[in-house]
């Protein structure tokens, strides 16, 4: 399942393509033609991303709400004046190619026809995406915009995260709780936007077994796992990807970091840990598999 930063990145894209645009919008696979019929025409304001929520806001106070889930995936492309990823989602495309343009210099003569199961199309003068196989994708009003808003945590990647006020709220939220912190890392009313990648690499980061309980969590402990999600969010931001280890604990500091050394625990059972040389251990937790170091990470 895409996690926060792709979210993120995929608000930027629509912001930067498509912000101020009139659009056409269609649902050539027809699940969702009511709801493009609402939006077919207007312009989109605004763009925003809550955790794994999008939000895109039409001028006439609507707003399309999306989230991906396991399967959900956008596709873009237009003329020459559209630069950015081509695909964002799930399945990923390695690497979130970035393209310029469809066509390579050839002309742009609009969309290709749709391929698959399109949900929704949205199409500019210049450009256009194409949304398929998302868990929710819904037109609602600002009222049941915040309605959503209120129900999830603070977002790692939102405009006030380094505020205290957002600090103190994920500490309240996790100390809060008698569950183990590897549940509640997951738990979108405790943290937006948080998947199973950045649950596995902040927990062996900061030492803490994801077995511990959110109560059992310090302070300064729940304080500094806020920190780190931030910090590694915001990277995956601008690299399209997550990356989690440091440059020490990589074969080659200097070179590009290749993606079996990208992260310290996630899908790496058996395998050495980076730190310590213990088998990773892998087990289930919340229908989701679980990776942790059980020396670095012990109770």
């Amino acid at each position: 399942m895409p996690e926060g930063h792709s979210i993120h990145r995929l608000a930027r894209q629509f912001s930067s393509a498509f912000a101020g645009a009139r659009l056409a919008v269609s649902s050539p696979q027809g699940r969702f033609a009511a709801g493009a019929a609402r939006l077919d025409g207007h312009v989109l304001e605004t763009a925003e991303a809550h955790g794994k929520q999008l939000f895109l806001h039409f001028d006439h106070d609507l707003y399309l709400r999306i989230h991906l889930g396991l399967y959900g995936a956008f596709d873009f492309g237009g003329d020459e004046t559209f630069a950015g990823a081509s695909s964002i989602g799930a399945p990923r495309r390695v690497g979130e190619r970035e393209v310029a343009g469809d066509d390579d210099g050839a002309g742009y003569a609009g969309p290709p026809e749709p391929k698959g199961a399109v949900r929704v199309r949205l199409v500019s003068e210049h450009g256009w995406a194409d949304l398929r196989g998302p868990t929710a994708c819904e037109v609602i009003t600002g009222s049941e915009r915040a309605a959503v808003l209120a129900r999830l945590g603070p977002d790692p990647l939102g405009p006030d995260a380094s505020a205290s006020a957002s600090v103190q709220e994920f500490v309240r939220r996790v100390r809060g709780k008698g569950s183990p912190v590897g549940l509640l890392l997951m738990n979108q009313e405790i943290l937006a936007g948080v998947g199973n990648v950045y649950r596995a690499e902040v927990l062996f980061r900061q030492r803490i077994s994801p077995w511990r309980l959110g109560r059992d969590v310090t302070v300064a402990e729940a304080e500094a796992l806020w920190a780190d999600v931030v910090a590694l969010m915001n990277d995956g931001v601008r690299q399209g990807r997550i990356i989690t280890t440091e440059p020490q604990d990589r074969a080659d500091p200097a070179e590009p970091v290749p993606v079996a050394e990208a992260h310290y625990v996630y899908k790496r059972t058996g395998l050495p840990c980076r730190r310590c040389g213990t088998a990773v251990a892998g087990t289930q937790m919340g229908a989701r598999k679980l990776y942790w170091c059980p020396a670095c990470q012990a109770d």
